[in-house]
């Protein structure tokens, strides 16, 4: 069981790895060839990510959301700030 306020920060801490992983690490990899910064916040990043699709497969389950809203959550994670975006969606239906 996860708490939603759990899930909203789950999915900040992946955005936010993610901005890490396109705005810092891979300038750093690819600009000033220092490819290590990428294992690193790309490791990082990954976890985050696993992390959050299987809490919000969790949370859907338990929310009782239908496929468009988990399908809308589950394409936020693969954008840059998405997760953002769907935290204002969890926010309006509480």
């Amino acid at each position: 069981m996860i708490s939603k306020r759990s899930f909203v920060i789950l999915g900040r801490w992946e955005a936010v790895s993610l901005l890490i992983l396109l705005c810092i690490a891979m300038p750093l990899k690819y600009a000033l060839g220092y490819p290590t910064a990428v294992r690193v916040v790309g490791a990082a990043h990954g976890v985050l990510f696993l992390g959050y699709v299987g809490a919000a497969l969790l949370i859907a389950r338990e929310g009782k959301w239908g496929w468009g809203k988990l399908a809308r959550c589950l394409v936020a994670s693969c954008l840059p700030c998405g997760t953002f975006v769907f935290e204002r969606e969890l926010r309006c239906d509480a």
